[in-house]
């Protein structure tokens, strides 16, 4: 399980969520918790979508870590 760091700020429609770590993730939701969930959703998309575009055969991925 991974931890990213989000920004929530109150919008016209409720609260917009961003993760400045993950550039052009973002989402919202009409409450606070709903807002969460959503980037929590946006962030494993994304994941999953920066993992497949960076796959082929000259490539691969792998995990450091980081104190």
């Amino acid at each position: 399980m991974s931890s990213y760091r989000v920004i929530l700020h109150p919008s016209e429609e409720g609260f917009g969520v961003s993760c400045p770590g993950l550039p052009g993730c973002w989402s919202q939701g009409v409450t606070e918790a709903e807002a969460l969930e959503n980037i929590r959703v946006a962030i494993r998309e994304y994941l999953e979508a920066v993992e497949e575009l960076s796959r082929d055969e000259d490539s691969r991925v792998v995990e450091v870590a980081v104190a």
